[in-house]
Formats: C-alpha cells, sequence, structure tokens
C-alpha cells in the first residue's frame, strides 16, 4: 500500500478533486492502494444522496466508486476504528485478451447439447463424430440463450455498466445445459438502465425462441425406432406446450402433437420450447432475476414486497398440481424447488439504481407487455414422465 500526500486541493492519481463532491462528503486525506483510490473523510449527508453526488464525478473521470466504512488503528490506543472511505476502482466495459474461462465453458456447453440432441433424434453415439448427429437441436439452444444474454451485454455496453460476455453452463442432461449467465459488475447509473438491460435479454431470447420454433414446425418429425421403442428402458417423456407455442403451430399451419405416439415433432421446437420456458422464468418478479430488474424499474422500491409473495405463490401451484390435480412429482418438485430459489434471491434483493427517479410512461408499457408475453411462456406442468 502507498500513501500519496496530495497538495490541499488534488486528488489522488487521477482521480477527481475533492472540491467536487464537498458538499456531501468532507475528505480529510486520500490514498492509492494499486490501482484503488481511497477518500477518507466524514459523510455530510445520507448514503444514498452521496452516492447520487459522486457517481457521475467518478464515473466521468473513468472510476466505479462506493461508500463503506474501513477500519484503521488509531497510532495511540492500537484500537481499530471504522472511518468512511469513498472507494473508487477504474471502470472498464470493454474485453481485455481472449475470454478463455467463456470460451472452455462454450465448448463444454457445445458439446452437451449435442450430445443432447442426438438422443433427441435417436442417433447412436458411438463415437465423437456421431455427436453431430444432434447439431440442429444445439445450435437452436445455444443461439437461443446466448442472444437472451447478448442482449443483456449489449444493453449493459450501450449505458456503460461493465458485464461480462456470456457464461454457458454444461450439463448431460435433456437440454444439454443449465443456461447461461453474464456477470454485472457495474452499478446501475439510473431506471432506464436498470430497465433497457433486463427487458433486453428476454425479448431478444424470445424472438430467437419464436424464429427457431416457426423453422422446426416446418421440418420433418422424427419417429422413434423400434431399438428405442421395444427398450425395456424405454422412457416416454411428454412436453407440454405454452398457448404462445400452440399460437405459432396456429399461425403456421404445422401440428404440435401427431396421431402416431411414437412420432413427434422436430426436437428444433423443443429448443423454442426452452427457450419460452427459460424466458417464463426469468421473468419471475423477484431478486435480480430479468423480472426482478424490470419491476424494480417500474414500481421502485416497492418491488420488494410485490416480490415477497412470489416464493408463496410457487409453492401454492405445488401444492395445488399436488392435492388438486395429482400431478407427476417431477412438476411438484420444479415449482417447489424454484420457490425456494425465490425466496434465497427475493432475501438477497433487487439491484438498486443511482439514480432513483421515476421511469417513464413508454417503458412501463414496454414492461407490461413484456410480463404479458412471460405469460404465454407458461405452462404449469411442463414435463412429466411416463415410464
Amino acid at each position: 500500500m502507498v500513501d500519496v500526500e496530495p497538495p490541499d486541493d488534488g486528488p489522488p492519481g487521477d482521480g477527481p478533486p475533492a472540491e467536487a463532491f464537498d458538499r456531501v462528503f468532507d475528505v480529510e486525506r486520500t490514498r492509492v492502494d494499486g490501482d484503488r483510490l481511497l477518500y477518507y473523510g466524514e459523510p455530510l449527508a445520507t448514503s444514498g444522496e452521496i452516492e447520487r453526488r459522486v457517481w457521475p464525478v467518478f464515473r466521468e473521470a473513468g472510476y466505479e466508486v462506493r461508500l463503506t466504512t474501513m477500519p484503521e488503528r488509531d497510532p495511540f490506543t492500537g484500537v481499530d476504528i471504522p472511518e468512511h472511505v469513498l472507494v473508487a476502482e477504474p471502470r472498464s466495459i470493454g474485453i481485455d485478451g481472449v475470454p478463455w474461462t467463456n470460451v472452455v465453458f462454450a465448448v463444454l456447453t457445445t458439446l452437451t447439447c449435442l450430445w443432447a440432441g442426438a438422443q433427441w433424434y435417436y442417433v447412436r453415439v458411438d463415437g465423437p463424430l456421431d455427436l453431430l448427429g444432434g447439431w440442429p437441436f444445439a445450435v437452436s439452444v445455444l443461439g437461443v440463450l446466448g442472444i437472451h444474454e447478448l442482449g443483456h451485454y449489449t444493453m449493459s455496453r450501450y449505458h456503460g455498466v461493465e458485464a461480462s460476455l456470456p457464461y454457458f453452463i454444461p450439463i448431460p442432461s435433456l437440454i444439454g445445459t443449465m443456461g447461461a449467465v453474464i456477470r454485472m459488475r457495474g452499478r446501475m447509473p439510473d431506471r432506464e438502465a436498470l430497465f433497457d438491460i433486463g427487458v433486453a435479454g428476454p425479448l431478444a431470447g424470445l424472438v430467437a425462441a419464436v424464429g427457431v420454433t416457426v423453422i422446426g414446425l416446418g421440418l420433418d418429425p422424427v419417429t422413434a425406432p423400434g431399438w428405442v421403442v421395444n427398450s425395456p428402458n424405454a422412457t416416454t417423456i411428454d412436453f407440454n406446450y405454452p398457448p404462445l407455442m400452440y399460437i405459432l403451430a396456429e399461425a403456421t399451419g404445422y401440428p404440435l402433437e401427431y396421431a402416431d405416439p411414437r412420432t413427434s415433432v422436430n426436437p428444433v421446437v423443443f429448443a423454442g420450447w426452452v427457450g419460452m420456458f427459460v424466458t417464463f422464468l426469468n421473468l419471475l418478479p423477484v431478486g435480480q432475476l430479468d423480472g426482478g430488474h424490470l419491476l424494480r424499474a417500474m414500481a421502485g422500491r416497492r418491488q420488494e414486497t410485490i416480490a415477497a409473495a412470489v416464493p408463496a405463490v410457487l409453492f401454492a401451484l405445488a401444492a395445488y398440481l399436488y392435492y388438486a390435480l395429482d400431478t407427476s412429482f417431477n412438476a411438484v418438485f420444479l415449482w417447489v424447488f424454484w420457490g425456494v430459489f425465490a425466496t434465497a434471491i427475493a432475501y438477497a434483493g433487487p439491484a438498486t439504481p443511482i439514480d432513483d427517479d421515476s421511469l417513464d410512461a413508454k417503458r412501463t408499457l414496454v414492461g407490461v407487455g413484456t410480463f404479458v408475453l412471460g405469460v404465454l411462456c407458461f405452462t404449469p406442468v411442463p414435463i412429466e414422465l411416463v415410464t
């Protein structure tokens, strides 16, 4: 750690001068700690007001800033005394070098999705090249999920909020992946940025899911071969379609179901189903899910009250399916799991923008429409396994 003794009015390193925010934070001394700038002093306003005042000043200088406390040892008593500090760290919204972690996870997820696709196309996988038989499904799933996350990433860059490239999550399963995520490292400047970044993913991903579904409906269906049907361990997987998928099937004139139980729609349609289901889950208005971002931008701090009811609704849905409809355990477990997950992320809380002024009417209307589209992607019993 290097102490810097700046002039009375001088900033540390290339940081902004204290005079730029001296009405809300009285700077007593400064320090350079690696690439961080530390401003020690006394708050003259609430923490929220301080951040609203200093954030744009540091942002213009190329830094993200936060107000915190740090223990400093009193040289006379040897006791650690907490002091208020503005901690400024360099902000960077670009990509430095090759994102190897993203690349490795993308490659692994491609392999697991190819494996899943091969199963859906009833390809016997006797060697690595046989996995290529599942490429239509793999490309469709990765495309839908990738476009969803790139929607977030693009709007993050537009608003100058630091974010990572998408991380795909590989897992050998019916889908081949647990989805994709991006890491948001920067603060949200205002509700407009929070809304735009939150809504871009679901809308972009849903457009991709609709396109994939329409393409898949036009492709040839697949029929289970005899070696699959006659297998003693054969399991029938029934997918229940959301309203939006029925709308697309009606609009295109293609069927979603066939008279022969061995025949089903092309697996590319299933990739569109995955995109719609992921869209619905992401639009749950809780925590830092996309729906939580939208509702926080639209309703302000009232979002937390609404979010608190989401787990209860999911648990109630699971109970209704179990006791009233005697639904298979798979759907019940799914909504219990998401109820527990929603409870955890609701407790963690939503993202809080620096400038918390109300959202404009145009964005609010888009937000309402997005939630309506999310409802059209919902089905209470998504998957049923029949042995």
